[in-house]
């Protein structure tokens, strides 16, 4: 089954993920909650330090929010997500059974806590091996508290379990090594460091009796007596399923996470991830503010998309009539031949051969001259007049569908396949007011790594005219092109962006100059 009309499918059912559910079903979205229900926190019995829930297990809160997220029509499937696509107009969501889409992906699939290879730490992991003092430690006061170190960062957590009881042993045997400063201010408040390689945690069930130290298992080693024992695991995300997005990612302290901004988008404009997939260190209470923040985000996101759109359709039904009229006063407009500065630049360039857009292709020259040249190229089109003179030129010169192949759609609403090498927008330009910007945007976030986005434009009249020469709707500057991209500079590196003079022939025959205006930027 697949279903083509969710505004948003969010991947994880746990807190970060029904907050965001739940604020968007209230804005009127149409949820999916794709869950696999493994929340990270499953091997608790009882969450603590969430307000007006202190106490409560946690499937129990989880069960709460699904139901109350129902109420307003969220819907539910419980799946794996293997792999995730995306357009600039959409999102594709794989799993096992079943494809799904959305204009909006929320992942909040969380983490899972590795832990060492050390005999008796799995099977009490959430019961007597804790990894949160804030979490836990209230039900472990004045016991005999370790803490086993994994990073250096566990230093803090030692200091911490030092608040909850008099009696705290720091295993080390986890880091490099912990200095003489870091040893001082343990001892300063009588915690006892302990260097000899820990091999064994023991006792009944899910209690401990000791930590067992030394060189092995057995009597080599010597008993150190604890009832509870802090460990931070070593966090692994859950994001494989979002590997071919190459979305960009920075490496901190908890290790390498999706990058996102304050409201959880990633960088790719159709993303957003929240809770402990970008944030292990965050408990419940902060994954369920920070999933409520990005299904906030997301709608509003959406409902500026949905002005957007009503206002393009508008300005769509003018560009329609217009250029129908354009391409209707004669039986070709094209002049046969590529635009040259599209020819320079790709000799220039050299993009590598693959998928390629051109937008505003007219009556096909540039797109079949780049199917000439190895591409796979679609062209789009407002007027339909001109994409069927398009499609009739192209089979004219021996180009099947497989090479080129052309659409009428208005460019504020159509899909743009995704992984391209190429964009191409040649004179793009019009006399009425429309979403050039914004479309070009779209356009470019169907980039692949290392894709090309080339723009050639009007940038001044013809030599021969008196400055009126308006058919092209204005004259664009590189400068002016690159501020309406918007493009981040990190993402994006300009190869080029200037003037660049063009000889023509005038109305009389004669010799004349033009200014183009060309930008090439290349997607890191």
């Amino acid at each position: 089954m697949t279903h083509t009309a969710w505004d948003a499918i969010i991947v994880g059912g746990g807190p970060a993920g029904l907050s965001a559910a739940l604020m968007l079903g209230r804005s009127r979205r149409r949820v999916l909650v794709i869950d696999a229900g493994e929340p990270r926190n499953r091997f608790a019995s009882h969450m603590h330090g969430v307000l007006g829930h202190d106490g409560t297990p946690p499937g129990e809160l989880l069960a709460r929010g699904r139901a109350e997220a129902s109420v307003y029509g969220v819907e539910f499937v419980d799946a794996h997500v293997t792999s995730v696509t995306t357009t600039a107009d959409s999102v594709e969501v794989t799993t096992a059974s079943a494809t799904h889409n959305a204009r909006a992906l929320i992942v909040a699939t969380g983490i899972t806590d590795d832990l060492p290879p050390v005999p008796g730490l799995a099977e009490r992991w959430g019961e007597t091996v804790l990894h949160c003092p804030y979490c836990h430690g209230w039900e472990v006061r004045d016991q005999r508290i370790g803490v086993l170190l994994t990073s250096p960062m566990g230093l803090h957590q030692a200091e911490l379990a030092r608040q909850l009881s008099a009696q705290v042993t720091v295993f080390t045997s986890g880091i490099a090594g912990v200095d003489a400063a870091a040893r001082a201010r343990l001892a300063a408040r009588g915690v006892i460091v302990i260097d000899e390689p820990v091999v064994e945690v023991t006792g009944e069930s899910s209690a401990i009796s000791e930590v067992r130290v030394g060189a092995g298992l057995g009597a080599d080693g010597r008993g150190i007596p604890i009832d509870a024992l802090f460990i931070a695991g070593t966090p692994r995300p859950h994001d494989g399923f979002l590997s071919q997005l190459g979305l960009t990612r920075i490496d901190g302290p908890m290790g390498e996470l999706i990058e996102v901004d304050p409201l959880g988008r990633t960088s790719d404009p159709r993303v957003w991830a929240v809770g402990n997939v970008v944030a292990p260190f965050a408990n419940v209470p902060v994954s369920m503010g920070n999933g409520s923040m990005t299904g906030a985000a997301v709608n509003a996101t959406l409902t500026a998309e949905d002005f957007d759109r009503a206002v393009a359709a508008g300005e769509a039904a003018d560009a329609t009539e217009f250029w129908e009229g354009h391409y209707g006063r004669s039986e070709r407009v094209w002049s046969g031949q590529p635009n040259a500065m599209l020819v320079s630049l790709i000799a220039e360039l050299d993009p590598e051969r693959g998928r390629a857009i051109d937008l505003g292709c007219g009556e096909g020259g540039d797109a079949i001259w780049l199917a000439e040249q190895g591409f796979e190229v679609l062209g789009i089109d407002i007027s339909a007049t001109a994409t069927t003179r398009a499609e009739r030129a192209a089979r004219e010169r021996g180009l099947g569908e497989e090479r080129v192949r052309f659409e009428a759609s208005d460019l504020t609403r159509a899909t743009f396949p995704g992984h391209a090498q190429l964009v191409t927008a040649n004179f793009f330009q019009a006399p009425m007011s429309f979403a050039r910007s914004a479309i070009l945007r779209r356009a470019a976030n169907a980039l692949a790594p290392g894709g090309y986005l080339l723009l050639v434009s009007h940038a001044s009249p013809p030599s021969w005219s008196d400055g009126e020469h308006s058919n092209h709707g204005g004259f664009i500057t590189p400068p002016d092109e690159m501020a309406g991209l918007e493009l981040d500079p990190t993402k994006w590196e300009v190869v080029v962006a200037e003037l660049r003079t063009r000889t023509i022939t005038d109305p009389n025959g004669e010799f004349a100059t033009i200014d183009d205006s060309v930008v090439a930027v290349r997607r890191r």
